[in-house]
């Protein structure tokens, strides 16, 4: 992996020092030429306690692993440990709850919320849409089944009493349409949303963005897919078998795919490009790993030379496991046995690509490939690209329109719903856009904020139709910058610019590096006020995440023992991720509350509760903060405050809303000690360009940033802890300004 260069700004910072002025007491009648009288008897001596970046002499790599090992070196070295559990699946989930609890402990991201939990209305059936927690399968919409009149609250709660028995049967969907006949809807063929970002790319195998990816998944179909009931069901495979051979470090396992034959692929004007093969899965793979957008990772170390590649340390991609033996047969062969393969077959890094599409479109591979390219223009638009999904895009106009049309030539056509998809862009600066659009029939859904929940009410549309939307496995965290290098966007040196002064960040980054410091703001920001300004005050709990990884994503299939700082516990069958988390924590004395065992009717969750917010408890860590930033040379006072940037969508009156309720939480828990800064951002992309499309850490311009979490891609833990991994491997690093 390339170097990284890190700007002018850091460059300047590190040979910045921040000086300032302490008072030490010795004996009465000390010689000294800085002695003051006083009337205690003693006297004081004023000398300089200068601090300076103790990681000025590193650059690029070596200085961002030391920050990393810094911050979160407890994390990794129990990650490590986990990752390396081979024997029993159980035991292995419940090291990974252990390394979380070190990666929250540590203080380097705030858990934040979830998507859903709010107040919505729709004229789409619930659990017609695929509901997975993992992949790109829940941006799928061909299943769907949209009314034409918005669907009231009571026959939602009884389709979704009937999902609950049927799930697993493949009879829900049959249902559905029988019982809103019978309730007297009429159902359409047509389905329209609203987004917020276009697609910056059409390549589903060169991008990890969501904006990206939930538009392009319509246009391809994976091998596997997951339906609506939750079931994961062959797409472009018809069937799979595995074999695994050899033992400890030289186990091996194949997984071998029969391809659905009589399959096409064709351009945006439904015209075949070529046949659908196995090879295509092949291609798919290296293109993917070549462009190294951000997917890459999910299959390093999963698939056998996939990592060996990706550092050029093998050339030929013939000997990474990713093999067609016939024109219908696909081999993937895989290091140990992850038995979470086929969980990832929804995600896009196992899309497929036609090889003679991608190299008329300027297309290369290997060290040839280049996207920089004059001649470079496969996913450029959606005339770059060829399709062999469920979805044409007929239209694209940017900030404007996305508009998807039936395929004639899907496999699975006639089982397709939704034969028009419509996408239209809504900038958010009027909250109450959607909620009307909605009403007037433009959209088929709208979820309610404050403003639009009590338009609702006053109009007769919250009591027949509103409904609470159910949360997903996303968690959207705050990141903190543990370096911060540019005080401005990347694209504009004239956005969102910062008002420190170069001495101010250089002492914002030496404070932000204290464990104890970061774990003050995490603790004296009122969550559940901060969310009340996007997702009103009676739902302002519902949303509310406290872990990275949702505390039921997995639980243990068998007892299980593990240690908890050198005391054996043994978990039952049964228990969930969660609980381990809160054990590890609450053993390590840290005053977090991430696991309520009592929520979700007794389930247990992370969610639904505020378990970090505590003014007491953030006082307390950072007078320790205070301590220990002083006794380095650095002052935390009310007179001379810790600044903090925080960048926010200025043209959105909700989120602004939400900045300036983080702004008072912080400030006022904290007694005025450390100073936000809400930097303006006047459009969405704007404020992603300050803390979302950055690719680099050295980029991104922020002290805290509240605009981006991370999804599942596969049904383990480690598709959230893998993203906090160094050296270019964690997707998520970047967020705390390094690699």
């Amino acid at each position: 992996m390339s170097k990284k260069i890190l700007s002018m700004l850091l460059a300047a910072l590190m040979v910045v020092a921040v000086v300032i002025t302490t008072t030490s007491c010795v004996n009465s009648g000390t010689e000294t030429s800085k002695t003051e009288s006083n009337t205690s008897g003693t006297s004081s001596t004023t000398e300089e306690v200068v601090y300076t970046d103790p990681f000025a002499d590193l650059e690029g790599d070596e200085r961002y692993e030391a920050i990393y090992n810094e911050a979160l070196g407890e994390f990794l070295e129990a990650y490590e440990a986990a990752k390396a559990e081979t024997d029993s699946l159980s035991k292995r989930f419940a090291l990974m709850a252990i390394a979380e609890a070190k990666l929250l402990e540590s203080g380097v991201m705030l858990p934040l919320t979830t998507r859903g939990g709010n107040y919505a209305i729709s004229r789409v059936a619930p659990y017609t849409v695929p509901s997975m927690l993992w992949g790109n399968d829940s941006d799928r919409f061909h299943d769907a089944i949209v009314a034409t009149d918005l669907i009231k609250a009571e026959d939602r709660a009884e389709m979704k009493v009937k999902y609950n028995e049927l799930k697993g049967t493949g009879e829900y969907l049959a249902w559905v349409k029988t019982f809103l006949t019978e309730k007297g809807y009429t159902t359409k063929d047509s389905y329209t949303i609203a987004y917020s970002s276009d697609p910056q790319t059409w390549d589903a195998l060169a991008t990890s963005m969501a904006a990206d990816s939930e538009a392009i998944v319509n246009t391809y179909d994976g091998l596997y897919e997951y339906d609506v009931e939750g079931t994961l069901k062959p797409a472009l495979a018809l069937s799979h078998t595995v074999t695994t051979t050899g033992e400890g470090d030289e186990m091996r396992t194949v997984y071998t795919f029969k391809i659905r034959e009589g399959q096409i692929w064709v351009d945006s004007q439904g015209r075949k490009v070529a046949d659908l093969t196995a090879n295509d899965f092949v291609t798919g793979m290296q293109h993917m790993m070549d462009a190294e957008g951000g997917l890459e990772y999910l299959i390093q170390g999963v698939i056998v030379n996939a990592s060996e590649y990706i550092a050029g340390d093998i050339t030929d991609f013939a000997e990474v496991g990713v093999k067609a033996t016939d024109d219908y047969t696909l081999e993937y062969t895989l290091i140990g046995n992850p038995t979470y393969f086929l969980t990832m077959l929804g995600y896009n890094c196992f899309a497929p690509m036609n090889k003679e599409y991608y190299v008329a479109q300027g297309g290369k591979f290997g060290a040839d490939f280049n996207a920089e390219a004059e001649d470079y223009n496969y996913g450029k638009t959606p005339d770059n690209i060829a399709y062999c999904g469920p979805y044409l895009v007929e239209n694209l106009t940017k900030e404007s329109t996305i508009k998807f049309v039936l395929n004639d030539s899907y496999w699975n056509k006639d089982n397709v719903n939704i034969k028009t998809l419509t996408w239209l862009f809504n900038d958010g600066k009027d909250t109450t856009k959607t909620y009307e659009d909605c009403k007037a029939g433009i959209l088929d859904g709208a979820g309610l904020n404050p403003s639009t929940i009590e338009l609702s009410r006053t109009e007769n549309y919250f009591e027949p139709y509103s409904y609470i939307s159910s949360t997903d496995a996303t968690s959207f965290m705050g990141f903190y910058n543990l370096d911060r290098a540019t005080l401005h966007n990347f694209n504009d040196e004239n956005m969102a610019v910062s008002p420190m002064t170069e001495e101010d960040v250089l002492r914002t980054n030496a404070a932000i590096r204290n464990a104890s410091f970061r774990r003050a703001l995490n603790m004296a920001l009122d969550r559940g006020g901060y969310n009340a300004q996007t997702q009103g005050e009676e739902l302002k709990l519902n949303s509310l995440r406290n872990s990275y990884t949702p505390g039921t994503f997995v639980s243990l299939e068998e007892e299980t023992t593990v240690s908890i700082n050198g005391t054996d516990k043994t978990y039952p069958a049964g228990t969930w991720y969660g609980q381990i988390m809160q054990d590890q924590i609450d053993a390590d004395g840290v005053k977090i509350k991430v696991w309520d065992p009592a929520a979700d009717d007794g389930v247990g969750s992370t969610d639904g509760f505020d378990g970090w917010y505590n003014a007491e408890n953030a006082v307390a860590e950072l007078n320790k903060a205070i301590e220990e930033l002083a006794a380095i040379g650095i002052e935390v006072s009310a007179e001379n405050p810790i600044q903090i940037d925080l960048p926010y969508w200025s043209g959105n009156e909700s989120y602004t809303n939400r900045s300036n309720a983080y702004k008072q939480s912080i400030e006022t828990v904290l007694g005025g000690k450390v100073k936000v800064n809400l930097l303006d951002c006047p459009t969405s992309g704007d404020w992603y360009n300050a803390a979302y499309y950055p690719t680099s850490g050295a980029d991104m311009n922020y002290t805290i940033a509240d605009v981006s979490g991370w999804g599942p891609d596969y049904g383990d833990p480690q598709t959230y802890l893998d993203t906090m991994l160094p050296d270019y491997v964690g997707y998520m690093v970047k967020s705390l300004g390094i690699y």
